[in-house]
């Protein structure tokens, strides 16, 4: 069986057809490629008694210091419950801070200790490494259509919350 899939940006109305066969392997490189490069934190991680969940709380509380649990949340996409264990640990163990909020005290706004921060930077370091030799290999197209690729992954909503991570980088530049 074949699929069509519609390439946009090639210079007119382009059509690539893909095997289930092609989008198997395309499905299994992508698993293959998440497990080498959630490998080096993982690492880091049990020795911790961690798991990704602490780590992507760290990487999005990093991102955006201020961050409050309902938009962290929002951006996990996990339960209340299952994101509070996590922070819960964090906090106690010194990693992340919980403030009341500027403009409304019923927030709770986090950021990174600087205990906090030395660790999400150890997590990220060999992920960033990784992420550098593969777009330098792959060269500047395929760095962009891979990008593209992840975006026509997401849901709406996701690429949504995606694009506004985007653009508060864009904002700060």
């Amino acid at each position: 069986m074949q699929e069509k899939v519609r390439i946009a940006g090639l210079g007119g109305e382009n059509l690539l057809f893909l095997t289930d066969d092609q989008l198997r392997r395309g499905i299994e490189a992508m698993f293959f490629a998440y497990r080498a490069f959630t490998s080096d934190p993982d690492l880091i991680l049990v020795d911790l008694d961690y798991g990704r969940a602490h780590h992507r709380a760290l990487h999005f509380i990093n991102r955006e210091p201020g961050l409050t649990v309902t938009s962290l949340l929002d951006v996990l996409g996990v339960t209340k419950q299952s994101l509070n264990r996590v922070l819960r640990t964090l906090i106690e163990d010194g990693l992340v801070e919980s403030r009341v909020g500027r403009r409304d005290r019923r927030e709770r706004q986090l950021y990174l200790t600087d205990k906090g921060t030395a660790l999400e930077r150890r997590l990220s370091e060999s992920q960033r490494a990784r992420m550098r030799a593969a777009y330098r290999n792959a060269g500047p197209q395929a760095v962009a259509g891979f990008r593209q690729v992840l975006e026509a992954m997401m849901d709406p909503e996701t690429r949504s919350q995606y694009q506004s991570m985007k653009d508060l980088t864009d904002e700060r530049k």
